[in-house]
């Protein structure tokens, strides 16, 4: 089963799961999950081949909505979901999979379409860091600065980096083997009636106008809304923003 981090008690309500995206893990999300604790349990899982979740050959979407029916399942059955990038792919796959699992939807700044952007650079990038080199983080940040520009997401990768041990909480030979699986999504006949809500940063073009047609095809019951001044980690760039959209849409009387 996947590792998680659980935030809070109360358990009036569903609890809330956040997905995190490639490259990401449970304690990317520590900020946002604890304050939504006021108010709800939180569960954050780290997917299969990241963080400290299991390593597995195959990383597809079908086994990561497998993966989060089974903790699911564990922790009582049914959750509010909130998926960022590949988590919202993987998110929304369980809810077209295994619709009594999710009570409403939230998906951060992804569509359910085939991308051409590739991320194999940053997979370079971590393999090309001397581990045997790095007594500290800043050690890691400073070899990642040769390759990677965006000072954000030097810090992001090494959120994942295992000084100690000289290892990355990444299975990239898994990622990058199953790269054009992330990049896109499966072809499936079902769709979700739940509350679905599709949350874009107003800077990004992960979701287009073109992708409604095809998001409403699977999606019965869906809203799409913007954070001003947020690209494609919207959660990270304008976090209290993307908070209070998310609050509103857990409130919101369907």
């Amino acid at each position: 089963m996947l590792h998680y981090l659980i935030h809070g008690t109360d358990t009036t309500k569903p609890p809330l799961m956040i997905v995190h995206g490639l490259f990401g893990s449970a304690r990317n999300w520590n900020v946002i999950a604890k304050r939504m604790s006021e108010t709800r349990t939180v569960i954050a899982p780290d997917m299969r081949n990241h963080g400290t979740s299991f390593w597995a050959d195959s990383h597809s979407y079908e086994d990561m909505a497998s993966d989060l029916s089974e903790l699911i399942a564990a922790q009582g059955g049914v959750v509010d979901l909130v998926g960022h990038s590949m988590g919202g792919k993987a998110a929304m796959m369980l809810a077209l999979t295994n619709p009594s699992q999710v009570a409403r939807l939230l998906i951060a700044d992804i569509a359910p379409v085939s991308y051409t952007h590739s991320q194999q650079q940053f997979i370079d990038a971590m393999r090309a860091v001397d581990l045997s080199q790095v007594t500290r983080r800043a050690d890691a940040v400073a070899q990642l600065a040769q390759y990677v520009e965006d000072k954000t997401l030097q810090s992001f990768f090494t959120q994942s980096l295992d000084v100690k041990n000289q290892r990355w909480h990444y299975n990239l030979d898994a990622l990058e083997r199953d790269m054009d699986k992330v990049l896109s999504f499966p072809d499936i006949d079902a769709t979700y009636d739940g509350l679905t809500l599709f949350l874009s940063g107003a800077n990004s073009d992960y979701v287009l106008p073109e992708h409604r047609a095809r998001i409403k095809t699977h999606f019965n019951n869906v809203k799409f809304a913007k954070i001003p001044d947020a690209g494609h980690w919207l959660h990270a760039e304008q976090p209290r923003a993307f908070e209070a959209s998310l609050r509103a849409f857990l409130n919101f009387e369907a």
